[in-house]
């Protein structure tokens, strides 16, 4: 499948508390809920309701088909993609599947990709529920056949489930709603027989996504659209330091202005709570904060990198064969490279943002997060509650990229809502979120490599410094590898001898996770340094590349493909350039090649050719539109993104200062993706990897110039 894009200048979701959704759901409805589980005894809760760890499938009366969706929507997909895969095996349109978000519950929606929690991210909804689903459909067509066989006396062998009916011979048909109730009293057949891949009529086919026209005319509901009867609005003065407390505060004039209703002091800051958003904005201005800094006055950029660069942390190992030090200390030739990946913000077009309510010792949540029970958790603790006397409920996400797993603004509303007793909308400015965020970390890669006389590498070292996120949201030992610090860094390349180790430093600045995590610092460094390699030998770089994918056939073919389609074996036009680069990551394999041309220091990315191998698709127009926004996202970063910080105060705060591409400036993407019959793989990540490397090696092959420190843009100036 291929396609090529270029810019130039369904009902919504339902949404349902737990309590709601089992009374809808119980025998009393005739509803059939059915799950699966992979691993754990399917547990009855209530009359016809069957629980499992990753989706609930819900027949009503009425035949309407609901999935529980166990991960967030924030733009990849997943409202379509899991109602697709339960709807290949009831055999009925997708369109007839609707959507509710699943309330916290770790235990039962747990990522078990992720380690168990409820969370959304690491490309994994697809992966993680791609046999789990179609079990769960196929459990749930199987028992309406046999509840079906058992009302008509016949065998059910003689039946057939599809487009929402069973039928048998003789005429004899009913609609799966209802033979519902009946099918709830029946066993759930253990072992169930899934559909063989060429049956599919729904998995695999392009297919229009369920939400598209509820974010069209506006019915979709973001965190920011969420309205409660008695609704207030909170704005939330913090440190310009992050890390840093109140020391004290004046509130006198901001309770004076319109429409102010409270002023009130949290763990993190000072609200000012009002009757609309800019009353409370406007009056924030007044605030009069003395701060207490903290160590984090004392970060700026210079001292983190020198930090980083000679960080005495343990080395951890993640992988040797032979002794590399040894060849590369007696080798003729030797080549040393070091990389360095800058901070970054996440710079989601939904701002941070949450609405609570609290009354009677009860907490309603509501609004766009990554990790639910994270957040139910989080919230309990803060607030001395117990987790069941708080409800969330998930709204769509404008844009995630990893900043929605932390739970800062989450259980800021829930403690503004407590402390003034009302429902509170919390809404952060652009600049709030800019200058607040957890960045993804600076890295520095330190890379070493033997060449013998074909040019080849006999021995390769790699160290990557930087700090540990895993660490600080889920408490990783100092001693434990960072799996999440690893990805993409053992390279394809058949090299005799290698030491890999990894290095956690912590610089002081809390940081977070970022869309395709330690993939991009990985990646940039590697494929930037075997691209010079190959200029050290004299080699083309794909060619070169290929001489050591022997024993890789899916690198190689991706590469392969990637270079055919981009035409590298001819010219490009004139004052273009190009370079490639190669990664595996969540399990799809992926080679892009990036064509550029370079004026006044500026450099113009004209096209994009990406070929992704990630085993079966659910959707491919998903697909497309991810790797799409990858490459935006992280050409955006490749080019212009940094975080810079001064006397512990970050100097970005908007778009003006933290550029992001305009349609003007993205490139033709020529995006192939090749049929597989593997596992799926992720997809929403491993474009935002790839593109940086690409274009540095295409710059290089354009200027002459090898730029080792991101961004491109601001180094390829000093250089």
């Amino acid at each position: 499948m291929n396609t090529t894009f270029h810019t130039d200048a369904s009902d919504q979701a339902a949404s349902l508390n737990r309590r709601d959704f089992l009374i809808s759901s119980s025998a009393v409805t005739g509803g059939l809920m059915l799950g699966v589980t992979l691993g754990l005894p399917l547990a009855s809760q209530a009359a016809g309701t069957l629980y499992t760890p990753n989706a609930w499938v819900h027949i009503a009366d009425d035949n309407t088909i609901t999935l529980i969706s166990a991960r967030s929507e924030m733009g990849q997909g997943v409202y379509t993609a899991m109602p697709m895969l339960i709807a290949e095996e009831l055999n009925v349109d997708i369109r007839r599947i609707k959507v509710a978000i699943a309330p916290p519950d770790g235990k039962v929606y747990g990522n078990a990709l992720l380690g168990g929690p409820q969370l959304t991210g690491g490309s994994t909804s697809v992966r993680d529920g791609w046999e789990k689903l179609r079990v769960a459909g196929a459990q749930v067509r199987e028992m309406l056949v046999a509840a079906a066989a058992d009302k008509w006396k016949v065998s059910a062998s003689q039946l057939k489930a599809e487009n929402g009916m069973v039928t048998g011979p003789g005429g004899k048909k009913a609609s799966y709603g209802q033979l519902a109730e009946a099918a709830s009293k029946l066993p759930v057949p253990k072992d169930v027989k899934l559909k063989d891949p060429s049956e599919f009529k729904i998995v695999g086919k392009p297919t229009k996504r369920l939400d598209t026209p509820a974010k069209v005319n506006g019915t979709a509901e973001f965190g920011i659209d969420v309205k409660l009867p008695g609704m207030v609005y909170a704005s939330l003065e913090q440190c310009p330091v992050i890390g840093g407390k109140v020391k004290s505060f004046d509130g006198a004039k901001a309770k004076t202005m319109p429409g102010v209703i409270d002023v009130v002091q949290i763990p993190d800051g000072v609200a000012v709570v009002a009757d609309s958003y800019w009353h409370a904005k406007k009056a924030r201005e007044t605030l009069a904060v003395q701060w207490d800094e903290g160590p984090g006055a004392a970060i700026n950029n210079a001292s983190m990198l020198e930090g980083i660069r000679n960080a005495t942390d343990k080395p951890l190992p993640l992988k040797a064969v032979g002794d590399a030090d040894a060849v590369i200390k007696g080798a003729a030739k030797v080549v040393k490279a070091e990389y360095v990946s800058p901070l970054l913000a996440h710079a989601t077009m939904e701002p941070m943002n949450f609405t609570a309510s609290y009354s009677n010792g009860k907490m309603a949540l509501i609004g766009p997060t990554q990790w639910q029970d994270g957040a139910q958790g989080a919230v309990a603790q803060a607030l001395g509650m117990k987790p069941e006397d708080i409800t969330l409920r998930t709204t769509f996400l404008g844009g995630g990229f990893g900043r929605r797993i932390d739970l800062d603004f989450i259980v800021q509303a829930a403690q503004i809502s407590k402390a003034v007793n009302k429902p509170v909308k919390l809404l952060w400015s652009r600049e709030d979120d800019m200058t607040h965020d957890f960045y993804r970390p600076m890295s520095v890669h330190q890379l070493a490599a033997a060449v013998g006389p074909d040019g080849k590498p006999t021995a390769m070292t790699f160290r990557m410094v930087s700090q540990s996120v895993t660490g600080r949201v889920f408490g990783l030992p100092p001693e434990a590898m960072d799996p999440l610090m690893s990805e993409a860094a053992l390279a394809p390349y058949e090299i005799p001898a290698t030491r890999h180790e990894i290095v956690k430093h912590d610089s002081g600045l809390r940081v977070g996770y970022w869309r395709s995590v330690s993939h991009a610092l990985n990646a940039f460094a590697n494929e930037s340094f075997i691209d010079e390699l190959a200029a050290g030998a004299g080699k083309d770089p794909y060619a070169y590349r290929m001489s050591l994918l022997e024993k890789q056939p899916r690198f190689a073919n991706v590469l392969k493909m990637a270079a055919d389609k981009a035409g590298w074996s001819t010219p490009a036009p004139a004052g273009r350039f190009r370079g490639i680069a190669l990664m595996e990551g969540y399990d799809t394999y992926m080679a892009q090649v990036a064509e550029i041309s370079v004026k006044d220091k500026q450099i113009t990315v004209h096209k994009v050719t990406v070929v992704a191998d990630l085993g079966r698709m659910i959707n491919p127009d998903t697909v497309q539109a991810q790797i799409q926004s990858s490459i935006v996202f992280g050409l955006t970063a490749a080019l212009n993104g940094q975080i810079t910080l001064d006397k512990g105060r970050v100097q970005q705060s908007n778009f003006g200062d933290y550029p992001v591409l305009r349609m003007h400036e993205i490139p033709v993407m020529d995006i192939t993706l090749v049929p597989s019959t593997e596992k799926p793989g992720g997809i929403g990540e491993p474009a935002t990897a790839l593109v940086a490397p690409a274009v540095a090696n295409a710059l290089f092959a354009a200027t002459g110039k090898r730029i080792r420190t991101l961004p491109l843009h601001e180094n390829l100036a000093k250089a």
